[in-house]
């Protein structure tokens, strides 16, 4: 019997005819339109940007199928009278504009929040600071190598509310989720994982408190059966515990858990009823770094229950990362050369130095998201030979490296630049046989690139033309 999703169907009759608001025309949101498009939803379009800053291909769609639109400064003057709002990760829910359509009855959603509703299968969403991309794919990874038919979204992969009518429920999503598609969502995961909380997104969110207020509908809306994996060694995580309504799997490094899984001493173990079971031996993984096999932790933790011990074992001995996360770019005379453009904070960065066993030639700085920069400094004096910095951030990263500088009684050399050409020259300028040059900005992008992938493979194709 061909498989019917109701859900769908209802949402399909509900939105026909509907007055949709679709606030931003970023990736998730243009094939968004498409689909209510030929549902014959009445669609508005809002976006921030003047017309000429937005993708020609984008706008032509938009006005060959005759949408509406209102853009610029003031592009929310025009939010009047809508059944239902879909808002892109970068707009606020609180907006004023919005909350008075929400007082008139209008309803405020998301391309994930709908999916999550209207996704016939099994649904796992990783969020976290550090460490969802790598955790998200292995995830994905191995539930595809266990024979799943499986869907990669979120953050990476591809939008995918345009594909629920060839859900079904055998199939798994596996979502990665940021703070800012989690803020205001009433729907959670059947799985969710938490790989960390540390302060980030500062420049957007109001407070850290609001930051982690936003993870936690990862997993606020869980039902009993449902599973939260969560980072035992994060105060902040391990605390979430408290407040769930599922059953919760802690993963850690630093203790020796009854139940959960494990990283004792290289070795990543699955712990049940006080019974240490060895998994694998990180020595052999081809991804290297603690955060790393902290994130094989949390993708074993998630799929214990879905996938066989060979095939997790399998595909994370042979999982090589994800680009722009310590991805190795090449050796030139003598010298390795490491993009981790996604090292957007400083503890990402922190973890990227501490993935390597000798100093190393640290090239870093970027967009202000207005984080502390004060607990990267003793990391830098500790694995850095000679820091090079460039962007917004290269003052408060000086600043704090110098105090620390001060109070250690250490020192390195501190190069400033303009431009990531000039970094890259600088580094081949300073590095000698046997050195290793990381680019991980411990900052965003968005001064000079639209996103950190941009900027990484702006550092690649530098590094390729040495």
């Amino acid at each position: 019997m061909e498989y019917r999703n109701e859900k769908l169907e209802e949402f399909c009759d509900y939105i026909r005819y509907k007055k949709v608001a679709i606030i931003g025309l970023g990736v998730s949101n243009v094939p968004l339109i498409d689909y209510l498009y030929e549902l014959k939803a009445d669609i508005t379009v809002f976006d921030k940007r003047d017309i000429e800053k937005i993708d020609k291909k984008v706008m032509d769609n938009i006005t060959k199928k005759g949408i509406k639109f209102s853009l610029g400064e003031k592009y929310l003057s025009h939010l009047q009278g809508f059944s239902i709002i879909f808002r892109s990760p970068s707009c606020r829910p609180d907006l004023p504009e919005i909350i008075e359509e929400l007082k008139k009855g209008a309803i405020l959603t998301s391309e994930i929040e709908m999916l999550m509703e209207l996704c016939p299968g099994k649904v796992i969403g990783v969020t976290g600071s550090d460490g969802k991309t790598t955790t998200t794919t292995l995830i994905y990874e191995i539930l595809k190598n266990s024979g799943y038919h499986c869907y990669l979204g979120g953050n990476i992969g591809i939008p995918l509310f345009s594909k629920i009518g060839e859900m079904r429920p055998d199939d798994i999503v596996v979502l990665e989720l940021s703070s800012f598609q989690l803020m205001n969502i009433k729907t959670s995961p059947h799985i969710a994982v938490v790989t960390n909380v540390s302060p980030n997104h500062l420049d957007i969110h109001k407070s850290y408190e609001e930051y982690i207020e936003a993870k936690k509908n990862i997993f606020k809306y869980q039902a009993s059966e449902d599973c939260l994996i969560l980072n035992y060694d994060n105060d902040i995580t391990r605390k979430f515990a408290q407040e769930a309504n599922s059953q919760v799997v802690f993963f850690s490094k630093k203790h020796k858990l009854d139940d959960g899984v494990i990283l004792d001493e290289g070795i990543i173990k699955i712990c049940e009823n006080k019974l240490r079971k060895h998994i694998l031996n990180t020595k052999e993984m081809i991804l290297r770094g603690e955060h790393n096999y902290e994130n094989a932790c949390a993708a074993i933790a998630a799929t214990k229950t879905l996938a066989p011990i060979e095939t997790q074992v399998n595909t994370i001995l042979h999982f090589q990362g994800v680009e722009h996360r310590l991805e190795f770019v090449r050796e030139c005379n003598g010298v390795k050369w490491y993009n981790d453009s996604i090292g957007t904070s400083p503890t990402r960065t922190m973890a990227g130095l501490n993935s390597f066993e000798k100093s190393v030639i640290l090239i870093a700085g970027g967009y202000d998201k207005h984080l502390d920069y004060t607990p990267l400094a003793k990391p830098i004096l500790e694995h850095v030979k000679s820091l090079i910095l460039m962007g917004q951030t290269a003052p408060k990263i000086k600043e704090a490296v110098l105090q620390e500088m001060s109070r250690s009684h250490k020192e390195i050399k501190i190069y400033d630049c303009e431009t990531l050409a000039d970094t890259v020259q600088v580094a081949q300028q300073i590095a000698r046989k046997g050195d290793i040059v990381l680019f991980s900005p411990a900052s965003a992008s968005f001064d000079l690139y639209k996103n950190f992938e941009e900027r990484g493979n702006a550092f690649k194709t530098l590094v390729h033309a040495l």
